[in-house]
């Protein structure tokens, strides 16, 4: 079983992901990953020494190309447990799930990502299923979205 926790706060060292639920003129947008069938919200690990509202934009603009954007802090998430995948995360691994709002994009993608959709909708084919309608689900709950 997988848990998703929400937090108002960590300590910073302790976040080791950003995720940036993103819209654009209010609706959806999302990733496809080049290697999966499945989409999910833009994010990522963040790097050494990297602040995490700077992985948060260098996430959010490799994987969208979004350059021109408001984007701001929701809350701390964290998983454990096993995924769907079988892999089983014996501590608690946090990231910082954030909002952005963008109003325009690069026309080429510089990461990983196929392709974005900008959907009124949200898909049934999530990557990571059993984190990532939680993640929205809380952003609704704290009026975010």
């Amino acid at each position: 079983m997988l848990e998703v926790t929400f937090y108002d706060k960590v300590e910073d060292s302790l976040l080791k992901f950003a995720v940036i639920i993103s819209k654009t003129e209010g609706k959806w947008v999302l990733c496809k990953h080049k290697d999966r069938d499945t989409y999910e919200v833009p994010g990522g690990h963040r790097e050494e020494d990297e602040d995490i509202l700077f992985t948060a934009k260098r996430e959010l603009y490799e994987e969208t190309g979004a350059i021109d954007y408001d984007i701001f802090p929701i809350c701390v998430y964290s998983v454990k447990g096993s995924t769907r995948n079988g892999e089983v995360l014996n501590e608690e691994s946090f990231g910082m799930l954030y909002y952005a709002n963008i109003r325009s994009f690069e026309s080429e993608l510089h990461s990983e990502i196929e392709k974005i959709i900008i959907t009124d909708s949200l898909v049934n084919e999530w990557t990571y299923p059993l984190i990532q309608p939680r993640l929205i689900e809380e952003a609704i709950r704290r009026k975010v979205l």
